[in-house]
């Protein structure tokens, strides 16, 4: 079970399974259907996961649902994440 996430830039997070569930929550999926993806990720075996790992997981299992969800990720992760880089959210 994953306790760390290893983000892009080298940082340790804690592993936090409601952040995936929000996220596919965000997508359409319905909270069932999230909390399912969640527990699949969070069978993982390893105590550290790389974030990327995580997201092309959680994108596949997106798929496999609706393949309307994986798009609106991206296009969520494109649009919204940037505003909030570039601090106009």
């Amino acid at each position: 079970m994953p306790k760390n996430v290893i983000k892009k830039d080298g940082r340790r997070e804690p592993f936090i399974k409601e952040k995936i569930v929000v996220s596919a929550v965000k997508t359409g999926a319905n909270v069932e259907v999230a909390r399912k993806i969640a527990d699949k990720i969070e069978k993982h075996p390893k105590e550290d996961v790389q974030s990327s790992w995580i997201r092309i997981k959680v994108l596949d299992e997106l798929e496999l649902h609706n393949p309307d969800w994986p798009k609106r990720w991206y296009n969520y992760d494109k649009n919204i994440k940037r505003l909030h880089k570039s601090g106009l959210v």
